[in-house]
């Protein structure tokens, strides 16, 4: 039914590039090629390679970087005449604001690349762009408005048999059913896709899916060592294609598991070490994340309940200013958990 993951973001002469080659690699052969069509006045093919290039500094968590090559590689899509290279641009530039935590302008910018890859007739840019503003609602906790898109997505991947698009697809929803507590719902969605990622030989959305059933054994039937065991195998992928962000996701995953267990003191060690990870690379949900899992644990080691609770108190208004809807329940839910008062409360 499904054919083997491919990469449609290595375009041009970077075809062969395949979607578990190592982030380093694609971004040695992405520069080498966009410096020889610079050279050449290649402006299509400097669009193309300059998006293989953008999209490995973003996945490296190079903000920067990142950021000057998607632009880079619209301007020059933009002098080709290439309406649906355009459309690749500004798909990574939307996908970079929405990592960076600038969900408007991820919604405005995967937007413009939804009506820009119909104009050029590219219907994969399309729904790589649509995907990204069901992902964006998502993250920020807008279930009920892109929970519909997910589904149509879904349905859409399978009908083509893109399976990279419906391990993407089946993981949003899982998610959405984790956090909303249906835990068998998501499990089974969870499964699915990896068994779909491992056939299809996708490692990023294999490892995923290793991630996201990690937590529902940890958090729905209290399975530590399995939990730990998938997190593990989850890591070699990550570490193998060098997935920066997935990387730091997966030891933020892990802090929560061993938080679960009662296992403080190393649910700590692993919740600095995300932290870390996610300034590094200038990811603010991650990061903010890791901060809550951080606090939670020094509270539970003996940490001083006013510092607690400032810390929790400055925590909620950073995603709420952020727009993190899901994430700010979590801290309500920290609130009451370790019996601290709000800043609200408090005054």
């Amino acid at each position: 039914m499904y054919g083997k993951a491919f990469a449609p973001e290595y375009q041009g002469a970077l075809t062969t590039l395949s979607v578990n080659s190592s982030l380093d690699d694609v971004l040695a052969a992405g520069t080498e090629r966009l410096r020889a069509a610079e050279r050449a006045g290649e402006c299509g093919e400097a669009a193309r390679s300059g998006l293989a290039v953008a999209e490995a500094h973003r996945r490296l968590g190079q903000v920067r970087e990142a950021d000057r090559a998607w632009k880079a590689s619209y301007r020059a899509a933009r002098d080709a005449g290439d309406v649906a290279a355009m459309a690749w641009a500004l798909w990574s530039g939307g996908t970079l604001a929405r990592q960076r935590g600038a969900f408007a302008l991820a919604r405005r910018l995967l937007a413009l690349a939804a009506e820009f890859g119909e104009r050029g007739g590219d219907v994969v840019v399309r729904g790589y762009s649509l995907a990204g503003l069901a992902e964006t609602g998502r993250i920020q906790g807008d279930y009920e408005a892109v929970g519909r898109l997910h589904e149509q997505l879904l349905a859409e991947a399978r009908r083509r048999g893109e399976a990279r698009h419906t391990v993407w697809a089946l993981e949003g929803i899982a998610q959405m059913h984790r956090n909303s507590g249906t835990y068998d719902r998501a499990y089974a969605l969870f499964e699915e896709a990896a068994e779909i990622a491992a056939r299809a030989d996708d490692r990023r959305g294999h490892a995923w899916a290793l991630r996201g059933l990690a937590d529902l054994v940890s958090v729905r039937d209290g399975d530590v060592e399995q939990a730990l065991a998938l997190l593990a195998e989850a890591e070699e992928s990550c570490r193998t294609m060098n997935l920066s962000g997935a990387l730091a996701y997966n030891h933020k995953m892990r802090g929560n598991v061993l938080y679960r267990a009662g296992r403080y003191a190393e649910a700590r060690g692993l919740y600095e070490q995300a932290l870390a990870e996610f300034r590094a690379m200038g990811e603010p949900r991650g990061e903010a994340l890791s901060r809550l899992g951080l606090t939670k644990s020094r509270a539970r080691l003996g940490r001083d309940r006013a510092e607690t609770s400032a810390e929790l108190a400055d925590l909620a208004r950073t995603l709420e200013r952020i727009g993190l809807r899901h994430a700010r329940e979590m801290v309500t839910r920290a609130q009451k958990e370790l019996g601290v008062e709000s800043a609200e409360a408090a005054r």
